[in-house]
This record gives C-alpha cells, sequence and structure tokens, in this order.
C-alpha cells in the first residue's frame, strides 16, 4: 500500500494526495468451475462452501448471463429448439465486466434469468464484498479473459449417463420441462457442444475432480489452497495498516475533524461519564445529551441548506428563511453505534438509518465486514452520518467510509459521528480520506486501550 500523502500548493488551497487503502475483498479469490451439464458442479461449489465454512463465499452461476432472446428464439426454446449450450448463448461481455467490478472490490449487478419465461428478469442480484467467488458453469473455462481472472481452474467430471438423469430431473423439476423435450434437446445441443466446447476446458484446468462431492480430497485440497490464500491477504492488510499508522503518528490533525468546545457543560458531562460508580440512568441520560449535542454540530458542518420563505400565522407577513437542500440520512457501525441514536433522532427525528456490522478478528485483529444494509438511494444524500461511539486504530471506520464510497456516496457528504477517537485512528482515516469530516468529543493520544467502555456500559445497563 503506498501511504505517502504529499500536498502542492494549486492557487490559494493546499491539494493533498490521498493514501492508498485497499479493503480485505480487494483482489478476490476466484475460482472457475467448469463441466458437462449435470455433471454435479453446482454441488461441488456448495462442498467447497461448507468446507471453508467463512461467511464471505460466493456462488456466480453462469446460468444468469443467458443472452436476451427475440421473439422467434423465444419460441424456438420453448419448442426445445433453441441452442442453450453453445457459447453464443452466454453474454460474456457481462459476465467479465462483472468480474471485473468485484475483482477491484466494486459493488456489481448480477442479471437474474428465469428459464421458465425463457427471459433475463428486470430485477437484478447485487454482490459485493466477497473474499471468494466461486464462477461456475458449463463454460466458466472458455473465455479467455475470465481465464486471466481465476486463480484457481477446475474441471468437474462425471458418466455421460449420469450426467443425462441429473440434468432429466433438474429440468423438469425446476424448469417445468417435459422429459421427452429434454431428452430431445440432450441428443440435438448438449451432447455435441459437450464434445466441440466443454471437454476442451478439461486441458486448462488446475485440478480435475471426478466423483464430485464424493470427492473429500479434491474438496480438502482446493479449500487448504483458499486458507492459505486468504491468511496472506489478511496479514498484507494487517500490514498495510500498520504502516499506514506509522505515517500518520507524526501528522496534525487534519482542520476537518471537529471536537467540542471543552465548555463547563462538556467538562461537566465527561466527569458524570468517566465516573465508575455512576448510575443507571445518570448514565444514559448525560450521554443522550451529549450525543445530542454532537449531531447538533455534525448538522452545522455537514448540511447544507438553501433559502426558503413561509407563510407565517400573521396574515400577509412571511419569513425568509432556511431548509435543507436535500436528504440527509444515517449509518449506524453496530453494535457500538446503536448508543447514539437516540440523540440522532432528537435532532433528526425522520432520518432514514442504514446499518453495519464491522467486528475486529480476535485472533488476527483484522476487522471484517459481516452485515450491512443501506438505503438504495444513498448515493444521492446530501449528507451521510457514520455513527459509532469510539474509534481506536481506524480500521473499522477506513472500511466503513470505503463501503460508503463504493456504493456511490461522495466522500465530501460523509461525517463520522464518534464519542472517542484515537489519535493513531483519525491520523489513518483521514490520510486516505481527506475529504470526509469528523466531528468528536475527545481525541485521545492512548491508542493501546482498545476496550470499547462506553458501548460496555451504556448497552450493557
Amino acid at each position: 500500500m503506498d501511504t505517502s500523502q504529499n500536498h502542492e500548493r494549486v492557487g490559494n488551497e493546499d491539494r493533498i494526495h490521498k493514501a492508498h487503502y485497499s479493503p480485505p475483498w480487494a483482489n478476490t479469490s476466484f475460482i472457475g468451475v467448469a463441466g458437462s451439464s449435470g455433471s454435479g458442479k453446482t454441488s461441488l461449489a456448495y462442498a467447497i462452501i461448507r468446507e471453508l465454512n467463512l461467511p464471505w463465499v460466493v456462488i456466480l452461476s453462469m446460468d444468469s448471463y443467458y443472452k436476451r432472446l427475440n421473439p422467434e428464439e423465444v419460441k424456438a426454446a420453448f419448442a426445445n429448439k433453441h441452442d442453450f449450450d453453445a457459447p453464443e448463448a452466454l453474454d460474456f461481455d457481462c459476465l467479465v465486466q462483472n468480474l471485473r467490478d468485484i475483482k477491484t472490490g466494486q459493488k456489481t449487478e448480477v442479471p437474474v434469468y428465469s428459464f421458465e419465461k425463457h427471459a433475463r428478469l428486470e430485477r437484478t442480484t447485487t454482490i459485493y464484498s466477497p473474499h471468494v467467488l466461486i464462477l461456475e458453469g458449463i463454460f466458466a473455462l472458455h473465455d479467455e479473459r475470465v481465464l486471466d481472472m481465476l486463480d484457481m481452474k477446475i474441471f468437474a467430471e462425471a458418466d455421460a449417463d449420469l450426467c443425462l438423469s441429473r440434468r432429466l430431473v433438474r429440468d423438469v423439476r425446476e424448469r417445468g420441462r417435459d422429459i421427452e423435450g429434454c431428452i430431445k434437446q440432450w441428443f440435438a445441443f448438449v451432447k455435441p457442444n459437450f464434445h466441440k466446447y466443454v471437454e476442451p476446458q478439461r486441458n486448462v484446468a488446475d485440478i480435475i475432480v471426478p466423483r464430485g462431492i464424493e470427492n473429500k480430497v479434491a474438496i480438502s485440497m482446493v479449500s487448504d489452497r483458499v486458507y492459505k490464500t486468504l491468511t496472506q491477504k489478511s496479514r498484507m492488510h494487517q500490514l498495510e495498516l500498520k504502516r499506514l499508522g506509522k505515517y500518520s503518528e507524526d501528522a496534525p490533525l487534519s482542520p476537518h475533524v471537529t471536537t467540542l468546545d471543552a465548555s463547563n457543560q462538556i467538562r461537566g458531562i465527561n466527569t458524570i461519564l468517566m465516573d465508575p460508580v455512576v448510575d443507571r440512568e445518570d448514565f444514559i441520560f448525560y450521554f443522550d445529551r451529549l450525543v445530542t449535542l454532537l449531531v447538533e454540530e455534525a448538522c452545522n458542518i455537514g448540511i447544507g441548506f438553501m433559502p426558503h420563505t413561509v407563510s407565517t400565522p400573521v396574515l400577509g407577513e412571511k419569513y425568509a428563511g432556511l431548509c435543507s437542500d436535500g436528504e440527509v440520512s444515517a449509518v449506524v457501525i453496530l453494535r457500538g453505534g446503536s448508543c447514539l441514536e437516540t440523540g440522532l433522532k432528537r435532532v433528526i427525528p425522520d432520518c432514514r438509518t442504514g446499518r453495519m456490522l464491522i467486528q475486529t478478528n480476535a485472533r488476527s485483529g483484522e476487522p471484517e465486514l459481516h452485515y450491512f444494509s443501506l438505503s438504495p438511494d444513498i448515493s444521492e444524500h446530501k449528507c451521510v452520518f457514520v455513527l459509532d461511539p469510539q474509534m481506536s486504530s481506524g480500521g473499522a471506520a477506513l472500511m466503513a467510509v470505503k463501503v460508503l464510497l463504493d456504493h456511490g456516496v461522495k466522500e465530501e457528504r460523509i461525517v463520522f459521528v464518534t464519542y472517542l477517537a484515537g489519535r493513531a485512528g483519525l491520523g489513518r482515516l483521514m490520510a486516505v480520506f481527506p475529504d470526509i469530516k469528523v466531528v468528536c468529543v475527545r481525541v485521545e493520544d492512548d491508542t493501546q486501550n482498545d476496550r470499547r467502555w462506553v458501548e460496555d456500559q451504556y448497552l450493557g445497563c
């Protein structure tokens, strides 16, 4: 990771060159599983997932990429006269673009194809942040552009009679076809295309797996290889975070970081919150009060306003005021960020909120994205608050902001709201994303103490 951050003078402004940050899901590991129709490719892919037992593995079926059919082709498809088993039937350009998006850590929309209707549906399936993707399909190892992106190439091998029987059961049960039509399609298209297009893919495969899910040795070999790759990527990610932290140790605090003025009220509330014998009711009341002040300050620096005139209750009197220039929303970092929602709702009662679950792996110390739910139109919001009561190393904050950017939110529209921030964590965050804004109550130099006592006190009551 290039952690350089230089300044250059442009006119009357200082331009900051951002330090680079790659999330753990960048450079996703791709596994291709090809084989004849009915050879057990999907079952093999699911067996690999079960063996890995990781939450960041997805299966991408090439069945999603059948091309849109014109009326004549649809009519032929219903009569079992359209060739779905030739490479020309698939939209490889769309597949390659989706894979490239995923490889670079971006969100991508995968088409949905209906075999019952022989049509591509209007809706899509979103894929984002997998660490491992298994591409399965009869032509998973066919296109050179796809082959260049695959980290492991597998060919599933099975007896032809077994493949035919599996295809018959699947097409009759799941796709509403009759046995006669399935057999007709098999001998007209599936079998000849297997010898012409599918079987040659054995020559480029790294592993040929006979007997499908019964081949425990092959499945174990694949999972071991993936584990080693993910472990190496995890170590590189942690190393990048350390390098970034080392660079930002002596850097001055960014002007985009705002701390609440140390007024007597703020110091008094902090005194109550820091007291280990504070009553439960007092802790909740004063913490909510402090959060309200935090959100108000976040509104002052993050929300834009435009002129708006209203008619007052006094007849003929109008007031020339201001209103927000767009929607404001928030993203709560679970589970600690939930304690900031009460203060948020007191300031913006109708604020829409999303969720992210980012937890630090106790074994490796690496932040992990387990879950996220964001508004579909979040990229159009004028301001997005990220709520987390404590930022220590900055790893989770970096991950949260990267997720928002990947979903179209502009960097300058993000306001990170936190009670306690470590100086090293702030340095990392602002070095990578210098245009975001941070609002906090306190900034601490001690970054070694990673105990989230505010969260435990508040949520444990």
